[in-house]
């Protein structure tokens, strides 16, 4: 057996509907897919919804599952609202929360304006406490238990971690959020866990992360003990662990997955310092290349 096998049986997560923001792509995609093998029903969202429907039909032509594709802008309360509703509406109700999307880049501080800043606040904390409150007080008012939120952070959440500090603040924020929300909403029959990752390299958020060459020789994998990234299929073990019942006594906690990277030295980003300052300018001329393609 290797570490890239699905860990649970087949039926762990039946009868469950599992709404996954940022589900699209990505790490949210391959929790996504997980679930659905393992016999839940996922709703998927993000803004891109020509992009959630085709990850839909193709996680539903993989895995012989349903998954619902709705649109939402976590950052705003009304959107939530109404994908939280559009889930009920389809599913009958839904059991659990996990909280994926997020925005980051790398730039020193001193470079970002205020709206830059607030981008990735509004998206990570703000978009993580619209959907927390908004299921919360649903979960509460229809009085139904055995739910959970699984929240998902970074290492750089309890260190910090320079050139990222809009994501550092941010993911610090909703941890703060998990703890606080384990030991208050437990008596409504919630379940509260986080998620921290170390690298687990994806397309279309390396590149824009790390434009051009820069991932080539800014090569996680020499940071991680173990010389090696994380493989999705990991990650999806743990997260529909966390999320299933066989974690009923699970609460308030946060389970770093990084092959001990934060231990090695703490900050992902912290060996930029050996970037020139004109570097940073083709840098950030690439960045904003690769977002104008997007």
């Amino acid at each position: 057996m290797v570490y890239t096998q699905k860990m649970l049986r087949d039926d762990a997560l039946k009868g469950k509907t599992i709404v996954v923001t940022g589900g699209g792509s990505g790490l949210g995609k391959a929790m996504s897919k997980y679930f659905l093998e393992l016999g839940a029903n996922v709703a998927i969202t993000s803004r891109n919804l020509d992009r959630l429907k085709t990850t839909a039909e193709e996680l539903e032509k993989e895995t012989n599952g349903t998954c619902l594709p709705l649109q939402c802008d976590v950052r705003n309360y009304d959107e939530v609202e109404a994908m939280l509703k559009g889930a009920v509406d389809k599913f009958g109700k839904v059991d659990v929360l996990l909280n994926n999307a997020a925005g980051n880049f790398i730039s020193p501080t001193e470079r970002l304006s205020a709206n830059a800043f607030d981008t990735i606040i509004d998206i990570v904390l703000k978009g993580t406490k619209n959907c927390t409150l908004a299921f919360g007080k649903h979960w509460i008012d229809t009085k139904q238990t055995n739910t959970s939120v699984l929240n998902i952070v970074t290492t750089y959440a309890w260190t910090g971690s320079a050139y990222v500090v809009p994501s550092a603040t941010a993911k610090a924020g909703v941890l703060a959020m998990t703890r606080s929300l384990a030991v208050e909403w437990a008596k409504y029959g919630m379940r509260f866990n986080a998620i921290a990752p170390g690298p687990f390299p994806t397309k279309g958020a390396w590149d824009r992360l790390l434009p051009g060459d820069l991932k080539d020789k800014f090569d996680m994998a020499k940071k991680v003990p173990l010389n090696r990234v994380g493989d999705h299929q990991e990650l999806a073990n743990l997260a529909a662990y966390l999320v299933s019942d066989f974690s009923a006594y699970v609460n308030g906690e946060v389970i770093t997955i990084d092959g001990g990277e934060w231990l090695k030295g703490a900050g992902q980003f912290n060996l930029l310092e050996a970037i020139p300052e004109e570097m940073w300018d083709q840098l950030e001329a690439m960045i904003r290349a690769k977002k104008g393609k997007n």
